[in-house]
């Protein structure tokens, strides 16, 4: 790649080249000889959204536009690495600034620009009815159920822990869809949603113990779907008698969901957090393989998971048992082992995970600290975790604000005094995308 011009380099995280990358490269073209960064799956998930296309493709797509000196791989969003073997004379970008992600971008490429002289060129950002069509396609296509069911495997096989958040509603999976933290050296965001039948139950004010229907609770799915293009991790509850489950699995495989999660445990659900409180029954470990067994036979794609989660450690019947259960259950077709803990300490999560390592090194474990809260996900992803589940934190955080509000109207008989502590109805609806 030695050449007497400058070099200009630019990255793109894209599935399909339009009208904007072709006028940024005819733009970098006028500088010298023009590099193209094609950043990596893992990163993209974390910024962007969901590649359609791997790394691979989007280098091969990348290729064929004309005039490129070079195509590489970009790792990292942040442009360290890169700006360091690659030395650029110039970056070029889009002058799309205006979120604060990208704002941390801008900022990354100018440091590491400023060490050696480097410059930014910034382009106006092209955007017509053409691109936006585009842009609506991609979208629409993400949301598609066959291409949304494969997410969570691939995920799996993408990066170290799938971070999923708690959705009970279109407006909670929007929040889960468009959140995105940045700082001077990271940008993240969730990669997957849970679908509660705790969560599902309080919103629609009732107990959570079966009473909501699956009808009812595929329609909490549907509306979610039709706003968000993340991947869904469903609460199958006990899964219910085998019979049910098969067509549970059908029903939720047809709607593009990712995975489902059965509890071991029989009879009338009681929450796991009430613990044996209250009259709680685990299954017959041949029994719930028979369930995992019929469900793994009924679905049509091989995309699709059930999980399995064992409840061995909230009845205290020991690690032993909750072992035990883990290698049966696996035996028996589950794609994935759910561990459960109501301590207030990780230690037993963190003994069942190096343990089951010890002797699978490949089924994904799933973990939900809500009650061992301090633990962080590299803690987890150290002792084998692969899926982090944030099972009821939107919901909790909405009831008291919600009924601080109420509280407040009543005592002052006017809404001024609660609404600084509001969000702006504007603000709210700027998260709802227009067709």
């Amino acid at each position: 790649m030695k050449s007497d011009n400058p070099i200009v380099y630019t990255c793109f995280c894209t599935d399909i080249i339009h009208d904007g990358h072709l006028n940024l490269i005819n733009e970098a073209k006028k500088y010298g000889d023009v590099v193209v960064g094609v950043l990596c799956d893992s990163e993209m998930v974390k910024y962007n959204r969901f590649p359609l296309k791997t790394t691979e493709e989007r280098i091969e797509l990348v290729k064929e536009i004309p005039d490129i000196k070079d195509v590489i791989v970009q790792n990292k969003i942040m442009y360290d690495d890169v700006v360091s073997e690659l030395k650029p004379d110039y970056i070029i970008h889009g002058d799309n600034w205006s979120e604060e992600s990208m704002k941390v971008i801008r900022r990354n490429i100018i440091s590491v620009l400023d060490k050696y002289g480097g410059k930014l060129i910034e382009v106006p950002y092209t955007f017509n009815e053409k691109i936006q069509k585009v842009d609506r396609q991609m979208r629409e296509k993400l949301a598609m159920p066959e291409l949304r069911r494969a997410r969570l495997r691939k995920l799996l096989n993408m990066i170290p822990v799938v971070k999923t958040i708690e959705v009970h509603s279109g407006l909670t999976g929007l929040i889960a869809e468009k959140t995105v933290v940045a700082d001077d050296e990271h940008i993240d965001q969730f990669d997957a949603m849970w679908i509660s039948s705790l969560c599902d139950s309080t919103e629609k004010g009732k107990p959570d113990i079966e009473l909501v229907d699956m009808t009812s609770r595929f329609r909490t799915i549907n509306d979610i779907m039709e706003v968000t293009t993340k991947p869904i991790i469903f609460d199958g509850d006990t899964g219910g008698i085998a019979e049910h489950f098969v067509y549970t699995v059908r029903s939720l495989e047809r709607m593009g969901v990712s995975a489902v999660i059965i509890e071991d445990k029989i009879g009338l659900k009681k929450n796991s957090l009430f613990g044996n409180e209250v009259k709680q029954t685990q299954d017959e470990i041949d029994h719930f393989c028979e369930k995992i067994s019929a469900g793994k036979n009924a679905q049509l794609s091989e995309d699709f998971m059930i999980i399995a989660r064992i409840e061995s450690l909230i009845l205290e019947q020991g690690m032993d048992d909750a072992l035990k259960r883990a290698f049966a259950f696996r035996d028996a077709g589950a794609d994935g082992i759910m561990i459960h803990s109501r301590r207030k300490e990780p230690d037993e999560i963190l003994e069942f995970c190096d343990k089951f390592r010890a002797e699978d090194k490949e089924t994904p474990i799933v973990v939900v600290p809500s009650s061992y809260n301090t633990i962080t996900e590299d803690e987890l992803k150290a002792h084998g975790v692969n899926i982090v589940i944030y099972a009821n934190q939107l919901l909790r955080a909405a009831f008291p604000s919600m009924q601080n509000a109420a509280k407040s109207i009543l005592k002052h008989h006017r809404a001024h005094e609660i609404d600084e502590k509001l969000l702006s109805i504007k603000k709210i609806i700027t998260l709802i995308d227009e067709l």
